[in-house]
């Protein structure tokens, strides 16, 4: 597999180099560059797999790479260095893109290089990490699902429902979505958005679709659509200080 590095500091350039020569010796490196220029010049020569690109550069954010290139033209892979904030980092989470915190770790390194060989490679992915990094709130999620990546509206999910290693995301226009990320998993990509809860073992919950908490059977959530979701009992308070109960 060939791979290109685009990174302005040469010492980040020569610790990658190294570090893919001992522990990913699948990969050839057939350049590396210091600028997105550069870099466009050498993807186009040598046609690589995959682009180890770095987004903080001096004239140019590694983001900005697609806009060089026409759509037949992206037949490679990304995999950003960065040492961007926690938010941007939430950015890359949802948009199912992956990336590499310097200093690079080379377990992280390994198993990035592992899913990219993987997983189908997404363009709209890409499309949606550049549009959620503009943001000031993230609003859409890249989800896989089988061999390929759905794009979802954060407020059209209603409910998830974890079953082992797949999760079902049921949406407000009724469709259901299986995909192969469990509930823990989507538990830590929505820390930061209040709307969507852990309530129990089994369920997430979109509260902006709860109308009631009832009591009985050991709490249960009811949702717009009549739908009833338990509560775990250490849930309980925490649920009834995020929502106002409607008395039936």
């Amino acid at each position: 597999m060939k791979a290109l590095l685009i990174d302005d500091e040469k010492r980040a350039r020569v610790n990658l180099q190294l570090l893919l020569e001992e522990y990913c010796p699948q990969i050839t490196i057939v350049a590396e560059v210091e600028n997105l220029a550069e870099g466009v010049k050498a993807i186009r020569k040598h046609q690589p797999d995959l682009v180890f690109l770095d987004i903080e550069m001096p004239g140019h954010s590694g983001l900005e790479l697609l806009d060089f290139f026409n759509e037949e033209e992206i037949n490679f892979g990304i995999i950003f260095t960065t040492a961007y904030n926690e938010y941007a980092i939430q950015a890359f989470k949802f948009s199912a893109i992956d990336y590499l915190l310097k200093p690079i770790n080379p377990e992280e390194l390994t198993a990035a290089v592992e899913r990219f060989e993987k997983q189908l490679y997404s363009k709209e992915s890409l499309k949606l990490l550049k549009a959620n990094i503009q943001k000031e709130q993230l609003d859409r999620i890249a989800v896989p699902n089988g061999n390929s990546l759905l794009f979802l509206d954060i407020t059209d999910i209603m409910y998830i429902k974890g079953d082992g290693a797949y999760s079902d995301l049921f949406m407000s226009n009724g469709v259901k979505h299986t995909v192969s990320r469990n509930l823990k998993n989507f538990e830590e990509l929505f820390q930061e958005e209040t709307n969507l809860l852990r309530i129990h073992k089994s369920y997430m919950v979109n509260m902006a679709y709860t109308v009631a908490f009832h009591k009985a059977d050991g709490g249960s959530l009811e949702l717009k659509n009549g739908t009833h979701l338990p509560v775990s009992s250490e849930k309980s308070q925490f649920i009834l200080e995020k929502i106002q109960i409607v008395k039936r």
